[in-house]
C-alpha cells in the first residue's frame, strides 16, 4: 500500500521567543523537523511533503538534504487548514497518509508502523495515536466504544463524566488519503477562534459512519515542544533513549547524564566513553575505543582501538590504535593514520598524516601531506597561506622535523630526510638530506654593560 506523510511545520512558536522557526531547534543534535521526517522515512514512508510558512526558507534550508516536497501555509489558521494547504500534494494519490507535527521528535519508528498497521488491519478511516495520563487537563479525550474511537471532545467541552477520562489524543494520525480530501473540502471554521480544525475531520467521518480508530502509546512518544522548558524534556527523554541503545550494545557511559550522543551515532562494542563527551552527527567509533572526558566529535570516524581525550574532531577520520589529545583540534578533511600520535595543542587542517606519525606537541599542520613514521618535534609550523591562497605542503615518509621548524608553503620534503631545530624551509629537500636553515650564532662580547643594561 502506498504511503506519504503530511507534517505540519509551519508556526513560529511564540512560546519558544525565538527568531528562528520552533521546529529548526535541535534535541541530540539535530532538528526537530528533521527526527519527524527520519522517523517516517525509517518507518518506510517514503515521500514526505513538509507544510511550511514562517521561516519557510529556512525550513526549506534546514531540510533540503532530506529530499522532501513543500507545501505553502501562508496564514495559520489552524491544524486542519494547514493540511489543506497539501490538498494538491495529495490528489491523484491512492493509499494512507500520516499527519505528524514537525515539533514532536520523540515518537518511536515502531510507533509510527504501529499506527499505519492497526489503521490498515482494520480498515479505518482515520486511526489516532493517544495516550494515557495521570492528568489530560487542557488535552481533547478519547471517548470510545471498545477499540472504535466515538469522539473526541476538548477538555472545555468535556462534560463531568468525560474529564474523567485519562485518553488523551496526541493529535497524531493516520488517514486514507481519498476520505481526508473529501472531508477537508467539508470543514468548516465556524468557531469563536475563526480556526480550521483537524478534529473535525473526525466527526465529519464519524457522521458518515466511517470507522475511527486509536493506537495507544506512551505518553512521552507524543510530547510535543512549545517552550524551552519543554525542548530541554525532550533533550533529556531522547539522550536517554540514545544512551540506553548503546548501553544495551556493549557500549560503556561512565556517566550517562554527562554523555551527550547525538541520535546518528554508531559506536563499536567495548568503547568506553568518559563524561563530559559530546557526539554528534554521522560520527562512527569503531570498537574497543577509549574517549576520555571532554572531547567533542563530529561527522568523524573512528576506528577501533582509538584513545581521545580533551579534544575536538570535526569531519574527519582517525586510523585504528592512534591517540589524540589532549587539546587537540583536528579540524575538516583531515586523515589521521593508524598508529599516530596527535598530541596536546596540536591543530591539524585538511591534512593527511600517515601511519605511525607523532606530532607531540604545539604543532599546526594544514593543508599538507604527511607520510608514515614521521616525527614532529615541538613548535613546526607549516606556514599555508600567503594572504590570498592557500598552498600545500608534502613530507615524505620518515622524516624528523626539528622544533621550532617553519614549513613555508608550498615545499617538498623528500622521504628519511631530517631538518635542523628553528629552522626556516622555504624550498626542496631531498631525500636523505639534512636541512639547516637559521642564522649562525655570534656572541658580542660585554654588549650588556656597553648598553647600560646589567642589573
Amino acid at each position: 500500500m502506498y504511503k506519504c506523510a503530511l507534517i505540519l511545520a509551519a508556526g513560529q512558536g511564540k512560546r519558544i521567543k525565538s527568531n528562528i522557526p520552533k521546529v529548526l531547534h535541535k534535541v541530540c543534535g539535530k532538528e526537530m523537523v528533521n527526527h519527524v521526517i527520519d522517523n517516517m522515512r525509517n518507518a518506510g514512508i517514503e515521500d514526505v511533503n513538509v507544510i511550511i510558512g514562517k521561516g519557510a526558507e529556512l525550513v526549506k534550508d534546514y531540510t533540503k538534504d532530506r529530499k522532501v516536497f513543500y507545501s505553502m501555509q501562508e496564514d495559520q489558521l489552524g491544524t486542519g487548514h494547514a493540511v489543506k494547504c497539501g490538498k494538491d500534494f495529495l490528489q491523484g494519490k491512492d493509499g494512507i497518509v500520516a499527519v505528524f507535527a514537525g515539533d514532536a521528535p520523540l515518537t518511536k519508528i515502531e510507533t509510527i508502523n504501529n499506527l499505519m498497521e492497526e489503521h490498515i488491519s482494520k480498515n479505518n478511516s482515520v486511526t489516532l495515536l493517544s495516550a494515557y495520563v495521570k492528568d489530560p487537563t487542557g488535552y481533547g479525550r478519547i471517548i470510545r466504544d471498545g477499540d472504535e474511537v466515538l469522539k473526541i471532545v476538548e477538555h472545555k467541552d468535556c462534560t463531568e463524566e468525560e474529564l474523567k477520562v485519562k485518553e488523551m489524543n496526541a493529535a497524531m494520525y493516520c488517514f486514507d488519503i481519498k476520505e481526508l480530501l473529501v472531508s477537508l473540502e467539508e470543514l468548516s471554521n465556524d468557531n469563536t477562534q475563526g480556526e480550521y480544525y483537524l478534529t473535525d475531520v473526525i466527526g465529519i467521518l464519524k457522521s458518515k459512519g466511517k470507522r475511527v480508530g486509536a493506537v495507544v502509546t506512551d505518553y512521552e512518544d507524543t510530547i510535543g515542544v512549545n517552550s524551552r522548558a519543554q525542548l530541554a524534556e525532550a533533550e533529556e527523554i531522547l539522550r536517554n533513549r540514545i544512551n540506553n541503545i548503546h548501553l544495551d550494545n556493549g557500549v560503556t557511559l561512565i556517566d550517562p547524564k554527562t554523555t551527550y550522543i547525538g541520535t546518528d551515532v554508531q559506536i563499536g562494542k567495548d568503547t568506553i566513553i568518559y563524561p563530559n563527551n559530546i557526539i554528534e552527527g554521522k560520527t562512527i567509533i569503531g570498537e574497543g575505543c577509549t574517549i576520555l572526558q571532554n572531547s567533542r566529535i563530529k561527522d568523524s570516524i573512528i576506528e577501533q582501538g582509538v584513545e581521545i581525550q580533551a579534544s575536538i574532531i570535526l569531519d574527519s577520520k582517525i586510523g585504528e590504535k592512534t591517540t589524540v589529545g589532549p587539546f587537540a583540534y583536528i579540524r575538516p578533511d583531515s586523515v589521521i593514520g593508524k598508529s599516530a600520535r596527535i598530541g596536546d595543542f596540536v591543530e591539524i587542517k585538511k591534512s593527511i598524516v600517515g601511519d605511525n606519525t607523532k606530532v607531540s606537541h604545539l604543532t599546526y599542520i594544514g593543508d599538507a601531506q604527511v607520510g608514515s613514521g614521521c616525527n614532529f618535534g615541538c613548535g613546526t609550523v607549516v606556514v599555508n597561506y600567503d594572504g590570498k591562497a592557500k598552498h600545500k605542503t608534502i613530507i615524505g615518509d620518515n622524516s624528523f622535523i626539528g622544533c621550532n621548524t617553519n614549513l613555508i608553503s608550498p615545499v617538498e620534503v623528500g622521504n628519511n630526510s631530517y631538518i635542523a631545530a628553528g629552522s626556516t624551509i622555504t624550498s626542496k629537500i631531498e631525500e636523505g638530506d639534512l636541512a639547516i636553515a637559521r642564522a649562525k650564532q655570534r656572541n658580542i662580547k660585554g654588549w650588556v654593560n656597553k648598553k647600560g643594561l646589567m642589573k
